[in-house]
């Protein structure tokens, strides 16, 4: 038997309305007797959005990306089979996350939901975890998958690769399965488990935390040391597809680093147009980071339905995640 296909239908993207500029970040770290121009330059950064009221977190930033794609899909809460959460900052462990969701859109009771975490590889292996389960299971036939971070809660403000590096977004998509030639390809996975403890949170785990506020710990490491890996997996994965680089219309890599994107597209010989980079106005939304670039390259024409889209990212630890779909 012949599995369905399962294409992104559409995709949504919140933010906070408050956007926080370099110059605040360049100030506060001269306090510290810092000069981190060079590091903003490094990781691309221009403008990005902060919460800055206690209305707003990780599960209202998600519920209001699901709303507005249910909206762009024509579509009702009771239409979804299934509702995934992907978030490293969940503003509760119980109940999920997802649990919210599906309350604040009206979700069936035999809806399918569950919260996930992959840090910032996140909602790319929600994506490609839900379109291999919907292949699989005749129940689902649409499916939510929401990534959202409130990055701002844990960022430390004595260290500028989380403080003036991370932001608060949300995304959604909606999958849905599809007789068309179009839809998810193939991904691949890599990890390395070694480099386990360069970010942790809570730093001490919850068992010694309960109680104490803390900031994300992100001890300096060369993250540049993933790119040759990274570079070989989406060679694995388009030769396997029997795709060359070429092939590919548009690049949604992790948003985390703009030298990191340099060095990936300068080892494969990218054209400037085909990559999406959007964290010079989102700053690094973590979890979110590539479907905020599908968004946004939707929005600007410059992915269009029937474009093979690659995308790429990598989670604390590290592992990674590449991923092919057709748009």
């Amino acid at each position: 038997m012949q599995l369905p296909n399962i294409m992104i239908k559409e995709v949504a993207v919140y933010h906070p309305e408050n956007v926080v500029t370099n110059d605040f970040y360049i100030e506060h770290f001269q306090k510290q007797g810092k000069n981190i121009g060079h590091f903003l330059e490094v990781m691309g950064r221009k403008d990005r959005y902060i919460i800055d009221n206690k209305q707003e977190n990780t599960i209202t930033m998600g519920i209001e990306a699901a709303k507005r794609v249910l909206e762009k899909a024509q579509l009702e809460g009771k239409d979804i089979d299934m509702i995934v959460f992907s978030t490293q900052v969940p503003e509760r462990t119980l109940p999920t996350n997802a649990m919210y969701v599906h309350e604040a859109i009206g979700a069936k009771n035999n809806t399918i939901i569950f919260d996930s975490n992959a840090n910032c590889a996140g909602m790319t292996l929600a994506v490609e975890t839900t379109s291999r389960y919907m292949m699989s299971n005749p129940r689902v036939k649409k499916a939510l998958v929401v990534g959202s971070d409130a990055n701002s809660l844990i960022s430390n403000p004595e260290q500028e690769i989380t403080y003036a590096n991370f932001a608060d977004a949300a995304s959604a998509v909606i999958l849905e399965k599809t007789d068309e030639n179009t839809g998810f390809i193939d991904a691949l996975y890599e990890v390395d488990s070694t480099n386990k403890d360069n970010i942790v949170y809570p730093q001490k785990g919850f068992s010694q935390t309960i109680g104490n506020v803390e900031h994300i710990e992100f001890l300096p490491f060369d993250g540049a040391m993933a790119i040759p890996v990274a570079c070989e997996m989406i060679e694995n994965l388009l030769e396997s597809n029997q795709l060359k680089i070429d092939n590919v219309d548009a690049f949604c890599f992790s948003q985390f680093a703009l030298s990191n994107i340099k060095k990936i597209q300068k080892h494969f010989n990218i054209r400037e147009e085909k990559i999406v980079y959007v964290g010079d106005e989102y700053g690094y939304t973590t979890t979110s980071s590539p479907f905020i670039c599908l968004y946004e390259g939707i929005k600007h024409g410059r992915i269009k339905r029937g474009d093979t889209v690659l995308f790429w990212t990598i989670g604390a630890g590290h592992e990674m995640v590449a991923m092919l779909f057709k748009y």
